[in-house]
């Protein structure tokens, strides 16, 4: 029955179970393709990703970076790394046992091994420590050997402050100016080798001198001059016939470069002596 706008329903109808709406079968719901496809936040997207897809302006890309001084970063042709502490890092990466090592292979000159050792992983901590050591071991043993000097003639002894600053100017500058002369001479006889394995296989050949002049505490005066001589033939001995080898390829002229070697070594050891051990009261 109608009321105006409304429909009334009869109550007879509406009392009771409603009856189930007969199924007139499977009905299959078709839509239309979208352009807009739905979205995952976990859906990884496939094939290439145009060149406009970047990431936002303010996102962190340190980690994506190679480390400064790791070995992804890539090299730089820049000199002025040579002065930077990062640039000598990897000649200081070295075990305690390596350099112990390499001192021991010091001690015996006549093996000739020490370039192989070294050829992988030349250092310059033990050479360092090395000529550090030898400095304020020569400084402080000339200097008690002088005051016991003075002393035992009873005379007034005054402390030489010089010897520290000498010892230093000479082991230093030894280790240092000498590889690099031979460097450039090897180089010019095309027979180049590496600047780090010459001032490693320099520095360690100075150890030798350490226990050489804690030796020469003994006041004879002959006794001093054959710890001197023997130190500086073992000195000599293990750096020339470590190069021997390789100096071999320059021509003709290495053997007169390797007796080079070997002579200022030996003069090294002798201005020790005269210098150090030498005592004028």
């Amino acid at each position: 029955m109608m009321s105006g706008n409304y429909t009334s329903i009869d109550n007879q109808k509406v009392s009771g179970s409603v009856p189930a709406a007969s199924d007139p079968g499977h009905v299959t719901v078709k839509f239309a393709d979208s352009s807009i496809g739905s979205y995952s936040p976990f859906q990884v997207p496939q094939g290439k990703i145009s060149g406009g897809a970047k990431p936002p302006r303010d996102a962190d890309d340190t980690f994506s970076k190679p480390v400064a001084g790791g070995p992804d970063e890539p090299p730089s042709g820049n000199w002025f790394r040579a002065f930077s502490v990062a640039a000598y890092k990897p000649y200081f990466d070295v075990d305690s046992s390596d350099v112990l090592e390499r001192i021991k292979e010091s001690l015996f000159p006549f093996k000739g091994s020490f370039t192989e050792m070294i050829s992988n992983n030349p250092d310059l901590y033990g050479p360092f420590w090395i000529c550090t050591t030898l400095i304020f071991v020569a400084a402080s043993i000339g200097t008690f050997v002088t005051y016991v000097a003075h002393k035992l003639q009873g005379k007034e002894w005054n402390y030489d402050i010089n010897l520290v600053t000498w010892s230093a100017g000479l082991f230093y500058g030894y280790v240092t100016i000498v590889p690099l002369g031979l460097y450039l001479v090897l180089k010019y006889f095309s027979a180049p080798s590496g600047l780090v394995q010459l001032f490693c296989l320099y520095g360690y050949s100075l150890f030798v001198f350490i226990p050489a002049l804690c030796l020469s505490i003994v006041p004879l005066e002959i006794f001093r001059w054959v710890v001197a001589g023997v130190a500086g033939f073992m000195s000599a001995s293990f750096v020339a016939l470590n190069l021997k080898a390789h100096i071999a390829s320059a021509g003709e002229r290495w053997f007169l470069i390797v007796a080079a070697i070997f002579l200022l070594q030996v003069a090294l050891a002798v201005v020790l002596k005269i210098y150090l051990f030498t005592i004028t009261v």
